[in-house]
């Protein structure tokens, strides 16, 4: 059974919907990557952030407030409408909400703890809960006034990956007639002075499978889809996931995990790796992540398949990384946004010669996308949590 991808709303670093995200992503923009001085305390990182105003709750959800959800309802927004027309079609309780998240509200835990500490008691109006990983779906479905299937997935950077994947099993499955999916991250100093004392954060831009990447460029957005068995132009048709269980934060060398997910998304969209036009990676800038997905990639597709990192364009979303870059084969596929070209890979242009040297797409590349073509994105995560979603059009 078929399963589409009807709707997207969408904020990342490169702008505040599709349209605006779309222009900046085919050029190879960094304008989204700014330098921060608020989120270390020893010296400035570069980040991919959200500049604009972004909108608030409503007053009867303001629970519920925190810039975790201010940044889903921003992507919200841009398909309620679509979301309405299916709700009265199928009913309220018929539409899931599966979201993926790593941060939730913790920035205003940060921000509480350390008016308590200064003042001896929380501030006013402060609630524990908007922190709590299960409220970012909690927010979606009451905003949206959904009675199906709610629930947060949070698998670090594969989170909002595996939503896709899950709202895909409760359609089939029949437990539900469709899927708001998606996921939301938001900057917070927790984050960012964790990943630093892994010694894994950029010293400037990231600059991955180059022999002198250093590190990642952590950002924040949302990307939220409506998924159902309505047929329109892009198909979620594969999704694939493993678990390796290597290390806690360190990706198996050998790639098995990451293979795995791979084929298994092959297997399910009933594809062979020949038959993918493009491939968005992981692609952190980190010297043990691109190592193993370099192998991996040149397993199971050879080196020939056109690919890219987007994570130069948008920074890390972390668990919102995973709906977001499929978001951007979305717009790749997606005729009104089409192009025609393929996500540009930025880098200094300088191949690592200790590992497999793929076919990086260039920003000045041309590569024309048949009609008929699939596009495959990589979402691998801490713990050795994998997945790989592969949209298509044409099918």
């Amino acid at each position: 059974m078929k399963v589409f991808l009807n709707a997207l709303g969408l904020i990342t670093p490169l702008g505040r919907d599709k349209g605006e995200v779309a222009s900046l992503l085919f050029e190879g923009s960094r304008g989204g990557l700014v330098q921060r001085t608020d989120l270390l305390p020893h010296r400035p990182v570069r980040v991919g952030a959200i500049p604009w105003k972004l909108p608030h709750l409503p007053d009867h959800l303001s629970d519920f407030a925190c810039r975790n959800n201010q940044l889903a309802l921003a992507a919200l927004r841009q398909i309620e409408r679509d979301i309405l027309i299916m709700t009265n079609s199928v009913g309220a309780d018929r539409v899931a909400v599966v979201m993926g998240t790593s941060t939730s509200g913790i920035a205003e835990g940060e921000q509480a703890l350390a008016s308590r500490i200064a003042g001896g008691s929380w501030p006013p109006g402060y609630r524990y809960s908007r922190q709590e990983i299960g409220n970012l779906a909690a927010f979606t479905a009451a905003y949206l006034k959904l009675t199906g299937p709610a629930y947060t997935i949070t698998t670090a950077c594969s989170s909002s990956a595996k939503a896709l994947a899950s709202a895909q099993r409760l359609i089939a499955t029949g437990l539900c007639d469709a899927a708001i999916a998606g996921g939301a991250d938001s900057l917070c100093r927790m984050t960012l002075n964790g990943f630093d004392s892994l010694e894994a954060l950029a010293h400037d831009y990231c600059n991955p499978f180059s022999r002198n990447r250093d590190g990642i460029n952590i950002g924040e957005g949302a990307a939220v889809f409506l998924l159902s068995r309505e047929p329109s132009p892009v198909e979620l048709m594969g999704v694939g996931e493993s678990s390796d269980a290597y290390h806690v934060s360190a990706p198996d060398p050998e790639g098995a995990g990451a293979i795995m997910s791979m084929k298994r998304a092959l297997q399910h969209a009933r594809l062979l790796p020949n038959v993918i036009s493009y491939i968005n990676l992981h692609g952190t800038g980190t010297e043990l992540n691109d190592a193993m997905e370099a192998s991996a990639v040149s397993q199971v597709f050879g080196l020939g398949t056109p690919c890219s990192s987007t994570k130069p364009m948008t920074g890390h979303m972390l668990g919102a990384a995973g709906a977001a870059e499929a978001a951007l084969l979305w717009l790749m596929l997606e005729p009104q946004f089409s192009t025609g070209r393929m996500p540009p890979h930025l880098w200094d242009g300088e191949a690592d010669s200790a590992i497999p040297v793929l076919n990086l797409v260039r920003v000045d590349q041309r590569v024309g996308l048949p009609n008929r073509c699939a596009a495959l994105s990589n979402s691998f995560a801490f713990g050795g949590s994998n997945a790989s979603v592969i949209l298509g059009r044409g099918w």
